[in-house]
């Protein structure tokens, strides 16, 4: 009877941590993606280039284009409607939101250094670019773990051709 019992408690701790670990990985494949989609909508932000100062020859992003081009991008990649909330089909199941979204445009003088104190961030900037900081909840998926936040941060200069 004793052994009965100890064999159930032993699968008993060893399908909680065979559980934890899974839910380690997942959590970290949705940091991954997460990671992917800020680089990704800060890359596509700061390719928006401001066509009336490119003509005359400054290189300047356009701020609406560069914030509509950030927001398409993060929608697309982790699955969100416009007001960023996740659809049915994406991993996440909390509001993803923009904590910071920052452009550095040419009257800076460069090479630009940003630093945010509120979310230990810091980043130089070589060119014109964007700063992005976006807050992601991992969506548990067997409440082993306590709930994980993320603010991803990304930055991306304009690509000089």
């Amino acid at each position: 009877m004793y052994k009965l019992l100890l064999i159930v408690v032993m699968m008993t701790v060893w399908i909680s941590i065979h559980l934890l670990q899974v839910e380690e990985e997942l959590a970290m494949k949705a940091l991954f993606q997460g990671k992917h989609a800020v680089n990704r909508a800060a890359h596509a932000a700061a390719q928006q280039l401001d066509p009336a100062a490119l003509s005359e020859g400054l290189l300047r992003l356009e701020p609406d284009a560069a914030a509509n081009a950030a927001a398409l991008y993060l929608q697309e990649n982790l699955k969100l409607d416009a007001g960023g909330v996740p659809l049915p089909e994406s991993f996440l199941k909390e509001r993803v939101y923009v904590a910071v979204f920052k452009i550095v445009n040419a009257d800076q003088t460069f090479p630009y250094a940003y630093r945010n104190d509120a979310y230990n961030y810091e980043v130089t900037l070589k060119r014109p670019g964007v700063i992005m900081i976006v807050h992601i909840a991992y969506p548990r998926a067997f409440r082993i773990l306590d709930a994980i936040e993320w603010n991803i941060k990304g930055a991306a200069e304009l690509v000089a051709g």
